[in-house]
């Protein structure tokens, strides 16, 4: 029985060859992502704005004017509604009330279910959430601290074992990544809340993973090819590394794409985010951070002339050691 190849083992892609394009494209997108966060915003969850939240499941497709006014009606605040996963489920977010005692905000949360029940008979509430403004805040800026901490702990991690070239690469490529992400949330509204935090990150961590295979493979054979040219070399070990990239994407965008259909709406957001995490990942790890290491002035003569010289100070060291 043969095993399935997606990718033949004689495949050379010229990737390094369309770089300054790859380069122009990702400019381009970059830019986008972040004019739509600027002029857009996202569309922060209770979980970093602060307030309540009521999820309302309706029978039919909800008309949000009308769902309005009955719960403009209670006097509890200014109310934003938001169709998520389909028209019948509402999303309603209320400022916290006056009070903070507990008592108080459970009291408009079931004034509003039960004026939402009288007018729409079988209506279900999913949940219902509260995030004080104090906290909304601290959640705000320990997601931004894990992020950033986490990009600039990779960064350094890539400096340290290979040569700096592909620390700033690193670093390049992930942010790139994340505003990506970022403008696809403001460009699709869906709700930026913790959830969302935690898919950056795990595409932040899918990221690397990819980048350090591709890495790898480019240091050895960098070790291995000496005189090889730069833009041949990353050719090569692309290509090599491709197979495992293209085969580690299809099946975690199988299960992700299961988890879309299947996984309701309240993780559609966090599904979302991770495949399009996988696709930008796996294009920034091919076609931006590789490339950008030539831009950077890697060459395999300079990396491989700092070792011998490491290892004749050394060898000199051992033999002064042993004449005294």
């Amino acid at each position: 029985m043969r095993l399935l190849k997606l990718v033949p083992d004689n495949t050379n892609i010229g990737f390094v060859r369309i770089r300054h394009i790859a380069f122009a494209v990702t400019a381009l997108l970059t830019i986008a992502a972040i004019g739509l966060v600027f002029a857009r915003g996202l569309n922060l969850g209770v979980d970093f704005v602060g307030g309540l939240m009521v999820e309302a499941k309706f029978t039919r497709p909800a008309e949000l004017d009308r769902v309005r006014a009955s719960v403009d009606r209670l006097g509890v605040g200014d109310a934003q509604l938001q169709q998520i996963g389909d028209p019948n489920t509402v999303s309603i977010r209320l400022p916290l009330p006056t009070s903070t005692d507990e008592g108080a905000t459970n009291a408009v949360v079931k004034s509003v279910q039960g004026a939402l029940t009288r007018e729409y008979p079988g209506v279900m509430f999913n949940r219902a959430e509260t995030v004080s403004g104090k906290v909304s805040g601290e959640l705000i800026f320990n997601g931004v601290l894990a992020v950033m901490l986490a990009i600039i702990g990779i960064a350094i991690f890539s400096w340290l074992r290979y040569e700096w070239q592909f620390g700033i690469s690193t670093a390049v490529a992930i942010i790139h990544d994340v505003l990506m992400t970022l403008g696809f949330f403001a460009l699709t509204r869906f709700e930026f809340d913790l959830n969302i935090v935690a898919a950056v990150l795990t595409i932040i961590g899918y990221s690397i993973n990819d980048k350090m295979v591709i890495d790898d493979r480019i240091r050895e054979n960098m070790r291995k090819y000496r005189k090889m040219d730069m833009k041949t070399l990353i050719d090569l070990s692309v290509n090599e590394t491709l197979p495992r990239t293209v085969m580690t994407s299809i099946t975690v965008m199988l299960a992700l794409g299961a988890l879309l259909l299947f996984g309701g709406h309240v993780l559609r957001g966090f599904t979302a985010a991770m495949m399009l995490g996988i696709v930008v990942g796996t294009y920034s790890s091919i076609y931006v951070s590789s490339s950008l290491l030539i831009s950077l002035g890697l060459d395999p003569q300079t990396s491989a002339q700092k070792k011998p010289a490491a290892s004749a100070v050394s060898g000199a060291e051992r033999i002064g050691k042993r004449e005294g």
